[in-house]
């Protein structure tokens, strides 16, 4: 029972700076791959052949919720690319803008936004649409195909059908788009700041053609905080990017988690050359992404929760548990993890028969061990007897030459007795050590 309390102690105790990580990762998922036909539709805006669309979600550990995407003075929000975005002209800077009828109207769903998880306007029933994994999406398409009466009518089968494996599933099979009734989630608290108005000159706007958008003020955030679609994935979208260079990107989040019944706030940001406050650096925030591993296997020494990925080289030395305590008789000085309620002394081991524990305290015989072997300059020596009686050790060499010795008085116990070996040669040594007129010889070697 005691051993199985104790590593249930220790789970939780490795368990516990993973309670903290709100972000377990961002998605950025391969929404649409633009081809020869999509970009027939020059009406509402050019789309370039091969320019591909992709979806950013926050994947929140379950419970927790998204409450502001945001820069300031210290961590820039960024996107960029190495070509320009594309925006439609009957696009939205912010998804929850976009009316649904819009999204069937040549390539205003490939348009470039930002959002806290909505993807389409409410509507007088109430409902709106909120951004989900083209691969957890079970409810269809309301887009693409023959209904769509973009600017290529002598198309029969319509824009945004191309079904490369590249880009997964096909929009006409799954939109990434779940249907949900409001307010469960309000956009009453929703604020967009520091966004030009009246000049449309950023990479959400469709009047002037931009490859990076970068702001130390510009932020939105929902106070009531967003969770995702499926609490279990709990993946928030906050963007779509339409793109044929390459992205990258720079986010700074906070997250709202329920300590108590009470929401408390945490803030991730991209870069960690200034933090301040309780500010912490999540590298899935920064893309391409530049993830620290290490060892998350915490059977070794080296395991930490906070590593972002798996590096099994870095988990080198496995966790020995045992008691580290040399006036205990079950001492284990092999042992590299203490496990102090596993110590067992005479008249006191935990509940446990001591005989049981440490069987040769107990009668006349009595054990040794020694470390380490091989061995250097120095060599220690640990014995128990199970009575006291006069205890001492010779070394000899190969030839059965008695180079050490040593007399260590009428003793039951000797702990970590260190002998010295720098005086001796390197080669294979005999080790005998007495007690009374019993005796035991262990071979080891001085490197």
């Amino acid at each position: 029972m005691k051993n199985n309390l104790f590593f249930w102690f220790l789970f939780l105790f490795f368990s516990q700076p993973n309670i903290k990580a709100q972000i377990e990762k961002v998605i950025v998922e391969t929404y649409y791959i633009s081809d020869k036909f999509d970009s027939t539709d020059v009406i509402a805006g050019k789309l370039d052949t091969g320019s591909v669309t992709y979806r950013v979600y926050v994947d929140l550990k379950p419970g927790n919720k998204l409450r502001k995407i945001y820069g300031d003075k210290n961590h820039a929000l960024k996107f960029s690319s190495t070509k320009p975005f594309f925006n439609n002209l009957d696009g939205e800077t912010f998804a929850k803008d976009l009316k649904r009828g819009i999204y069937n109207q040549g390539t205003v769903a490939l348009d470039t936004w930002l959002t806290i998880g909505q993807t389409v306007a409410r509507t007088n029933d109430g409902k709106a649409n909120f951004g989900i994994l083209k691969n957890q999406d079970s409810n269809g398409s309301f887009i693409g195909g023959t209904p769509n009466d973009g600017g290529s009518a002598s198309i029969p089968r319509g824009l945004l059908t191309n079904t490369a494996p590249a880009m997964g599933i096909p929009l006409t099979t799954a939109d990434g788009m779940f249907p949900i009734t409001l307010p469960t989630y309000t956009w009453n608290s929703f604020f967009i700041k520091s966004f030009p108005s009246g000049i449309d000159s950023t990479i959400f706007g469709s009047k002037v053609l931009k490859s990076e958008f970068v702001s130390y003020k510009a932020f939105l955030e929902n106070q009531q905080g967003v969770s995702g679609i499926n609490a279990d994935s709990n993946q928030v979208l906050i963007a779509q990017l339409t793109t044929k260079g390459q992205l990258t990107f720079e986010l700074n989040l906070e997250i709202e988690q329920l300590e108590n019944g009470l929401p408390v706030i945490f803030k991730y940001v991209a870069n960690g050359d200034t933090l301040v406050g309780n500010e912490q650096v999540n590298s899935y925030l920064k893309y391409p992404y530049e993830l620290i591993c290490g060892c998350k296997d915490f059977a070794f020494l080296e395991y930490n929760a906070k590593f972002e990925c798996s590096d099994a080289s870095k988990c080198i030395n496995r966790v020995s548990f045992g008691c580290k305590d040399s006036l205990a008789c079950n001492f284990d000085p092999k042992a590299n993890f203490s496990a102090p309620f596993l110590c067992c002394y005479p008249g006191r081991c935990g509940g446990r028969e001591i005989s049981n524990v440490c069987p040769d305290v107990m009668g006349n015989t009595f054990v040794y061990d020694i470390h380490p072997n091989p061995a250097q300059n120095t060599i220690f020596l640990n014995v128990t007897s199970g009575i006291e009686k006069e205890v001492s050790y010779a070394v000899y060499n190969y030839s059965g030459t008695k180079v050490l010795g040593k007399s260590l008085g009428i003793r039951q116990r000797v702990i970590g007795e260190e002998i010295d070996l720098s005086g001796l040669s390197g080669g294979l040594y005999l080790l005998r050590v007495s007690s009374g007129s019993d005796f035991l010889n262990k071979q080891f070697i001085k490197e």
